[in-house]
């Protein structure tokens, strides 16, 4: 078969490379299994395979992670936890004019879908408040316009889809008029993919025409907005802080005005919250130290003994857990998403099941780990940033996540979070709610983002209503 002189030298690039067996099939498939593949091919940094290959496959691989000298990080403690309340007052401030002058916006990592849910569709579209069962989505997008309203200014949004639920995430929010947004100021960005390799390092197929490429980790958003041209378009529009965020955590402050004031007046490149450990052995990240260098240490690299180490008053010493919730300087962003900058996030190695096409071209459905996926985590962006910040978050403000069909990090949970955080609201306020010893209260009702999105903004919105409604099962307060 006769090929184009740019496919000819696309198969010569892979056979020069080691990895010629991508197309070993290629002259069998028909125009337009031809045209996937190609285009697939075309997108691999055949050049970044191999330094993978070398350090994660063929080389001394390792998953141990230095322990050495680790200390818990310091951070600054909330005002009801012993923090300088003239602090916080001053970061808000300092946040407040920020967003006001249009330097934040929101970015969100939705590439998710709702599997562990029993939900088929992307994660952000599944329903999550407790009255009106607004989506994930609905929420986050209602959490900015009302932010947008309140510093009179239009808030930019940012999210990061992935190849698998990009489509059907962007015919959500057109479905939905995107939530009231001004749809030029929400973007979509697709998540990086990179080639799974067996344990030779050759890249595998997932059908004969197709290569079986895996998401490169939330780590990769970053390249993301680099290669998307989000970047250059936050420069455009005068955003230097980025607001990151996951989409399975509804209750999330999306733009929150102490949090950027603290990142601004650090002059901070990378800016994170805290969350004190429920126990012991939570399932989060740890802010440490080590060599004068934040960091983040998961809890499946550091050994039980050590997370459960105390201080002499019998508290956690590894007490910060880390919940995702980031602000980035976009000029970081573009070091840290660049190739050929000096900061570059490292590649982890994941041994995984990886459905693959045999020496016959059947396809193969492995029992056991038969090869490897590459990802990049975001916090280990952290020792890579200039005077990094770390604040503490109180969970029941910050942190409920959606994560799983039952229990813990359930809907179910997440809902009850959602209700003792709006009765709260209202108690600050001076309404009476009646509530159980952990705060949650006897009727279910809502308050919509839309009204408002925390508490001092729920206690101002609230005083200068004239209808105030009665506290009654099934309200809806917007």
């Amino acid at each position: 078969m006769n090929h184009t002189e740019a496919t000819t030298s696309l198969l010569q690039a892979f056979k020069q490379a080691g990895q010629g067996q991508v197309f070993s099939y290629f002259d069998q498939l028909d125009a337009a299994e031809q045209a996937q593949l190609l285009e697939q091919a075309a997108s691999i940094d055949l050049a970044e395979v191999a330094t993978l290959v070398d350090e994660h496959v063929k080389g001394e691989h390792t998953s141990a992670v230095d322990l050495e000298g680790l200390t818990p990080a310091p951070y600054t403690a909330l005002p009801v936890n012993g923090g300088d309340a003239t602090q916080w007052s001053a970061a808000f401030e300092a946040g407040s004019a920020a967003i006001a002058a249009g330097r934040v916006a929101a970015f969100t990592v939705a590439g998710g879908q709702g599997t562990r849910l029993g939900y088929d569709g992307p994660k952000g579209t599944y329903p999550v408040t407790p009255v009106s069962e607004k989506t994930l989505f609905q929420v986050f997008a209602e959490k900015i316009a009302r932010s947008s309203e309140r510093f009179g200014v239009t808030i930019h949004w940012f999210i990061l889809t992935s190849e698998i639920n990009n489509s059907a995430t962007v015919a959500a929010f057109e479905a939905a008029d995107f939530f009231g947004l001004k749809p030029e100021a929400v973007h979509f960005i697709v998540q990086g993919l990179v080639p799974a390799v067996d344990y030779e390092g050759k890249i595998l197929l997932a059908e004969t025409s197709k290569i079986a490429m895996t998401p490169d980790g939330h780590g990769g958003s970053l390249r993301a907005l680099v290669r998307s041209g989000a970047v250059a378009k936050m420069q455009e529009l005068g955003v230097d802080c980025v607001s990151y965020f996951q989409v399975d955590n509804p209750i999330i402050q999306c733009i929150d005005p102490a949090f950027i004031g603290f990142h601004v007046l650090g002059q901070s490149e990378l800016s994170s919250k805290m969350v004190p450990k429920a126990y012991a052995l939570e399932k989060v990240g740890h802010f440490c130290m080590q060599n004068d260098s934040a960091l983040v240490v998961e809890y499946s690299d550091m050994p039980n003994s050590m997370q459960e180490e105390t201080n002499p008053d019998g508290s956690i010493r590894f007490n910060g857990g880390s919940v995702a919730i980031h602000i980035f300087d976009r000029a970081f962003i573009a070091r840290a998403g660049s190739t050929t900058s000096d900061v570059q996030l490292p590649f982890h190695r994941a041994d995984k099941k990886i459905p693959y096409v045999g020496a016959d071209g059947v396809i193969v459905t492995p029992d056991a780990a038969n090869g490897v996926k590459f990802e990049m985590f975001v916090f280990d962006a952290l020792p890579l940033a200039k005077n990094p910040v770390i604040i503490e978050a109180a969970r029941e403000d910050d942190f409920s996540p959606v994560k799983n069909a039952e229990g813990l990090d359930s809907p179910q949970s997440c809902k009850e979070d959602q209700l003792r955080m709006f009765t709260r609201w209202l108690i600050a306020a001076g309404e009476n709610v009646e509530v159980d010893g952990t705060g949650l209260p006897a009727i279910t009702f809502e308050i919509s983002p839309r009204f408002a999105v925390d508490q001092a903004d729920f206690i101002a919105q609230w005083a200068a209503r004239v209808d105030q409604p009665a506290i009654v099962d099934g309200l809806i307060i917007e």
